[in-house]
């Protein structure tokens, strides 16, 4: 693993300790530790920035071995969008190369999205959190239309097997998903 990943992983192994820190101070000590993971982007391996031409990519690259959190790449292709979605568990996003525009959403009558404020922009080495606690329904994409971007994220469980939802402007009910990862290089 390469060292700066490492440090970062062990960052938030000790955030989390034996489990009893709460959930806001672990959110601000893997803030900070994804600051200084993200201020420095020459440490992310090739096959791990690599877009598909039609759809972002979730590369995995660490999954504690007690499944406490894990932590991906998401490479944004030019115009690249998520749909509106939530995630379950807390996680913290920091910005590595690029930028993306994200918009937060409530849910009204229990399933309708509803932007929740204006769309912002996440700038190369910035950093946001997501967490059932705080608001983590929301829509993510590319800033760029001619460029890759890419985000890291750690969130407090596997990702790629919690059982998560879409959601819809128009009230449609929610679509179950399980997002997996991206085999990398596989572009």
């Amino acid at each position: 693993m390469n060292p700066r990943l490492n440090a970062f992983v062990n960052a938030v192994d000790s955030a989390l300790g034996a489990g009893r820190a709460a959930e806001a101070e672990v959110l601000a000590a893997v803030s900070s530790a994804m600051r200084r993971l993200v201020e420095d982007d020459s440490w992310l391996a090739a096959p791990c920035t690599v877009p598909h031409p039609e759809h972002y990519q979730q590369y995995l690259l660490h999954l504690d071995p007690a499944g406490r959190f894990s932590v991906v790449s998401f490479v944004w292709g030019p115009g690249q969008r998520t749909p509106i979605h939530d995630h379950t568990v807390w996680g913290v996003i920091g910005m590595l190369r690029g930028a993306e525009i994200g918009t937060r959403y409530r849910l009204r009558d229990g399933h309708r999205a509803v932007a929740d404020g204006p769309a912002q922009v996440l700038q190369t080495g910035q950093v946001e959190q997501v967490s059932p606690a705080i608001g983590d329904v929301h829509r993510v994409q590319n800033a760029s239309a001619d460029q890759v971007a890419i985000s890291i994220h750690c969130y407090g469980a596997d990702i790629g097997q919690v059982r998560r939802h879409v959601y819809y402007e128009d009230g449609t009910p929610p679509k179950t998903f399980v997002s997996g990862y991206s085999a990398p290089g596989a572009g």
